[in-house]
């Protein structure tokens, strides 16, 4: 079994500066609920299926299994809740960690957000000065959440 643990942030409109491409990444859910999710995604050329426990903390249990990307499409159009997650993803190295940094389109336009994998729960992390607040504890950023509440519906 595998374990996530991870820190999730809000971050200041451009201010992480001309990244160069990222990596687009659509997702939709075929299940949702406070104990679990099983995911879809699509990751540039490639496609997975991602099961996740319910986060006690910051930890949960997370399955990934990488699955063909015929497969992934058909089930993101044909299964999925709609709307699907459409993002655009950049890695940033800073202070020995690799950051996340999605740029959301679609119906959570507007949005971006932040997230950070550590290898342990009092793991400390140095954040960088693009970082706006945290979310971690806050459900509404959740991506199974926003599949069903998009973030363009919050005003």
């Amino acid at each position: 079994m595998g374990k996530e643990i991870e820190r999730k942030f809000l971050v200041h409109p451009r201010k992480w500066s001309d990244l160069g491409p990222g990596l687009v990444i659509r997702q939709g859910y075929l299940s949702a609920s406070k104990q679990s999710s099983v995911r879809v995604r699509t990751y540039g050329d490639k496609a997975f299926l991602t099961v996740k426990g319910s986060t006690s903390d910051i930890t949960r249990d997370e399955y990934e299994y990488e699955i063909p990307i015929n497969d992934a499409n058909e089930m993101l159009v044909d299964l999925c809740e709609r709307p699907p997650i459409e993002k655009m993803r950049y890695r940033i190295v800073f202070k020995g960690h690799t950051w996340e940094v999605d740029e959301f389109t679609g119906e959570n336009r507007g949005l971006t957000v932040a997230e950070v994998e550590l290898k342990n729960a009092k793991e400390q992390v140095e954040l960088p000065d693009w970082i706006d607040r945290e979310v971690t504890d806050d459900p509404r950023y959740y991506n199974s959440n926003l599949s069903t509440k998009p973030f363009s519906t919050w005003k």
